[in-house]
């Protein structure tokens, strides 16, 4: 099934459970002008457990996975006053914050340039691949802004250890697709056709969980990155659990790995790609 964006600057193609999400603006190496801005977060902020699509690819057309921010759409001599440009701001962060809410998991392919609110996008995803020739980077400390932005700051030294995430927020330099893997923040690299497999793959055995239980891992590993303890981590895992056991995709769970056959969830979750 295909669903129409904004201008078809995100296009969302969706099939056996897997939504594909591509963002459209080749010409412009994908970057966030105002409509793909919008497009972005009324995608994911309308993602529920309830959605069709229980995964997330997201990737980007042409050469690039996401620029950052389209330069193109700001007046130098005409910069608007603060409360307007932290309205846009939370605009744009709002888009990571729906994507770390939403259920779905998100698999990220990146491809040449994630640079700015491009590598906030990677950074927001649960799973990054990547090409050889990809290349990250905190752009906003080049133009005259601060290196943390719309989530990055947040992200990276939990990804990658604070002396790291230092490295490369204070300077802008950007980090290649080897030391990337090297470093734990991206999970393989390889052709586009490899790693779009490698996403089908993963996919494929995500859809084998139950959708709550999906979503409720992927809730839980939000936290923990977080937790005060590792009493509060558990707790979370306690309670996790047992809501599992309140669904009959427990029972059928059970039953088909006992029977060593495919689970046959309810017709809402697809247990597979074809």
């Amino acid at each position: 099934m295909t669903t129409p964006a904004a201008n078809d600057v995100l296009q969302v193609r969706e099939e056996a459970g897997v939504a594909w999400l591509t963002l459209h603006r080749p010409e412009r190496l994908n970057a966030l002008d105002d409509t793909l801005v919008l497009a972005l977060r009324q995608y994911f902020q309308g993602l529920t457990l309830q959605s069709s699509a229980r995964v997330v690819v997201l990737r980007g057309a042409g050469r690039a996975f996401c620029a950052g921010l389209d330069l193109r759409d700001v007046d130098l001599d005409r910069i608007p006053d603060a409360a307007t440009m932290l309205q846009r701001q939370r605009g744009i962060r709002d888009i990571m914050v729906a994507m770390r809410r939403c259920p779905q998991p998100i698999v990220s392919l990146v491809q040449g340039a994630a640079s700015g609110g491009g590598f906030a996008l990677a950074l927001a995803s649960d799973i990054r691949l990547a090409t050889p020739d990809a290349r990250m980077n905190a752009a906003f400390i080049r133009i005259g802004l601060s290196a943390c932005d719309v989530g990055v700051s947040y992200f990276l030294p939990r990804m990658v250890g604070s002396s790291v995430a230092a490295e490369y927020l204070l300077t802008g330099r950007f980090i290649d697709a080897q030391r990337a893997q090297q470093l734990g923040l991206v999970s393989r690299v390889g052709p586009m056709d490899e790693i779009e497999a490698e996403a089908r793959s993963l996919c494929a055995d995500m859809l084998r969980a139950t959708p709550l239980g999906l979503a409720l891992t992927k809730d839980a590993l939000g936290h923990a990155v977080d937790a005060a303890s590792l009493e509060a981590a558990m707790a979370l895992e306690d309670r996790n659990q047992v809501l599992c056991t309140q669904t009959p995709d427990f029972q059928e769970g059970v039953r088909a790995f006992l029977e060593r056959r495919e689970p046959r969830y309810g017709a809402s979750s697809p247990s597979s790609l074809p």
